[in-house]
């Protein structure tokens, strides 16, 4: 039995697994997006609005958009958008499903696909921002490699609030994190 406090290692099958968005997934990202805290996110409404995200999700070259899958399901989703190729650049970003967060999953998927964004698509540097007042995308941004550059002061409008937005990168040159990565399925 493990110690109070202390991690209990899981087998692989276990684990989430990263994989292509596909039609399937539009119930779960319907499910998803039924969370306040998922509507800087998009709104999604309705199942056919699930099946057009997931579809525009799903085209290839200007976005990489993985599933993070348990047992088949989708739990969360982490992206690189935005790819410009000229530049060797793309936006990052990730949410992930209600009852799945604080486990540190998206964590380890983030770091899969920051790796996999920097080696095998030959991109150079991958931005992200998130909302000063949700520190565990800042954690996650960190687990995955990225360092903090800045904040944009005020940037959202959020329920008649402004809200600075902390950015990051992640360079190839960095130092690569030792967080555990999850299997890939591309």
């Amino acid at each position: 039995m493990p110690e109070a406090g202390s991690r209990t290692l899981l087998a692989v099958e276990d684990l989430p697994r990263l994989r292509i968005i596909e039609e399937r997934d539009a119930p779960a990202v319907l499910d998803a997006f039924d969370d306040d805290a998922m509507r800087r996110q998009g709104t999604i409404r309705t199942l056919e609005e699930a099946r057009n995200w997931v579809s525009f999700m799903g085209g290839r070259g200007e976005r990489l958009a993985l599933a993070v899958a348990l047992g088949g399901r989708m739990i969360g989703a982490v992206v690189v958008s935005s790819i410009d190729q000229e530049n060797e650049t793309g936006w990052f970003w990730y949410w992930m499903h209600r009852d799945y967060r604080g486990r540190g999953w998206m964590s380890r998927a983030a770091v899969t696909l920051a790796d996999h964004a920097l080696t095998e698509m030959l991109l150079h540097r991958l931005e992200l921002g998130h909302r000063a007042n949700n520190p565990a995308s800042g954690g996650v941004a960190r687990a995955a490699g990225f360092i903090m550059e800045g904040i944009e002061r005020e940037k959202f409008l959020v329920n008649g609030v402004r809200v600075d937005v902390h950015t990051y990168a992640r360079l190839a040159t960095d130092p690569w994190p030792e967080t555990q990565r999850l299997p890939l399925d591309l």
